[in-house]
Order: structure tokens, then C-alpha cells, then sequence
């Protein structure tokens, strides 16, 4: 770690559950974003000035001006601007020694099974189930932490699925992927501003944790916050053995 660095970081590394060697993991890290709108926006700004090494952004959309009503990491200037690349712009104005891969295009499972692959930690910031069934798909099969998060009006909701415990529930225990769930978009439904920010900035701690080994990180729990009353409900959830995505099969012959 150079002095600037040790500098930069510093309070960090004067936490004694980050340290030294947690910064160290933390510079060393790549980190996936799928979404670069509300959630995605702080995610991306507080890994960035934590000084994840390198961050990848999938969006397939560009700035529009309803969306400056919450997506901190856009601008007037961005309207028009694919949100990856402004993204790409703000985490460099903050912190220029991150790498920073900016992806225009939606998150398929062609290339969700490649990106997934490269990176340390996931994070869902998208806002539909279809995606999010991709990214946990792909997190299960390769075998990555998926920080996953979801807000609309003034509710929101966080987990953590770590397909590397064996006792986690993956998204699809908890969310069906034959499941008919009313698809909810802040365009039809509003969305209070803050509600991304307090969410997205809860996953970035969730990833952080786990990547520096800070903390209690949480899988098999999930959070749920009530933002008219400011109340935070917590649901413990378990991994289905019959969930097509993290499920055991059957050997053959048996039912």
C-alpha cells in the first residue's frame, strides 16, 4: 500500500475488524454492479471512495431527468449520456486509482455467466425479477456472494445469497422464479429518494464486509424497511432443497 494510499484509507484502517490487510482486500477486489440507477448510484460512489480495485457496471439505459430525482451519481450534464459511462465519470472524480469497466447493455445470461465469473462480489441493483432470476442463476453456478437489494415507494428490502454456504438460500428460495409477483417500476409507482440511497448504501456495506471480513455479513436474513415509519423488519429465510436454481437434485430413479 503506497503512502497516499495509507493516507486515503485511513479511516478505514484505523478500524481494528478492516485494518491494513482488510484495505488490502478491499484494493484488490473486483466487484460487479448490475444497474446503474438509483441502488447502483450510491453502491457504485461508496465502493468507489472505499477503493474497491475494480468496478464493473452493467446498464443498458442513459440518463434521463426523472431520474435525477434520486440517481445521485448523474447530473443535467449526464441526460442523454449512457448511465454506465457517467457512473464511470463520477467514481473517477472521486477516486481516479479505481478501474472502472463500463458495460452498455442488458445483463443476459450469456454474458451474466462470463461477468459473473470475474468477480469477487455481485451486487443486484437492476429493478426487474427477470434479471435478478439471471444474476442469482449465474451467482449459484459460479459460486459468488450476491448482495441483492430492491426499493420502491418508500419500502425497501436487503439480503445477502452466498452460494458458497452450504446453509444459505439463494434468490429463488425466497422468490420463486414460477412465482407470479406484481413487477412494480418506479415510473408507474414513484419512489421516495432516499429510499435508494439508504438501501444502496447498505449494499455496499454488505460487500464491503465481505470482502475486508469485517462484521456479520447478511445471509440468511432478510432486512425490510418500512420508510413511512422508518421501521426495520428482519426475516430469517433458509435454502430450499427443492429450489430449482441452488437445489439438490434427485439421483436418477428417485422421486
Amino acid at each position: 500500500m503506497t503512502d497516499d494510499e495509507l493516507l486515503r484509507y485511513s479511516r478505514h484502517i484505523l478500524l481494528n475488524e478492516v485494518g491494513i490487510e482488510g484495505q488490502e482486500r478491499i484494493l484488490a477486489a473486483h466487484v460487479l454492479i448490475i444497474g446503474a440507477g438509483g441502488l447502483g448510484s450510491p453502491v457504485a460512489l461508496y465502493l468507489g471512495s472505499a477503493g474497491i480495485g475494480h468496478i464493473t457496471v452493467v446498464d443498458h439505459d442513459v440518463v434521463d431527468m426523472t431520474n435525477l430525482q434520486r440517481q445521485v451519481a448523474h447530473t443535467v450534464a449526464s441526460v442523454g449520456s449512457p448511465k454506465v459511462q457517467s457512473i464511470q465519470g463520477a467514481i473517477a472524480r472521486i477516486n481516479p486509482g479505481v478501474k472502472v469497466t463500463a458495460v452498455q447493455q442488458r445483463a443476459d445470461a450469456a454474458r451474466l455467466n462470463q461477468l459473473v465469473a470475474q468477480a469477487d462480489v455481485v451486487l443486484d441493483c437492476c429493478d426487474n425479477f427477470a434479471t435478478r432470476h439471471a444474476v442469482n442463476a449465474a451467482c449459484v453456478a459460479h459460486k459468488k456472494p450476491l448482495v441483492s437489494g430492491a426499493a420502491i415507494r418508500f419500502d425497501g428490502q436487503l439480503s445477502v445469497f452466498d452460494a458458497r454456504d452450504a446453509l444459505s438460500p439463494c434468490y429463488a428460495c425466497v422468490f420463486p422464479p414460477a412465482a407470479t409477483f406484481e413487477e412494480t417500476r418506479c415510473a408507474t409507482m414513484g419512489v421516495f429518494a432516499p429510499m435508494v440511497g439508504i438501501i444502496g448504501s447498505m449494499q455496499a456495506a454488505e460487500a464491503l464486509k465481505l470482502i475486508s471480513g469485517a462484521g456479520r455479513a447478511l445471509t440468511g436474513r432478510l432486512l425490510m424497511l418500512d420508510g413511512r415509519a422508518m421501521e426495520f423488519t428482519e426475516l430469517r429465510i433458509s435454502r430450499h432443497a427443492a429450489c430449482p436454481v441452488c437445489g439438490t437434485p434427485h439421483p436418477p430413479g428417485l422421486p
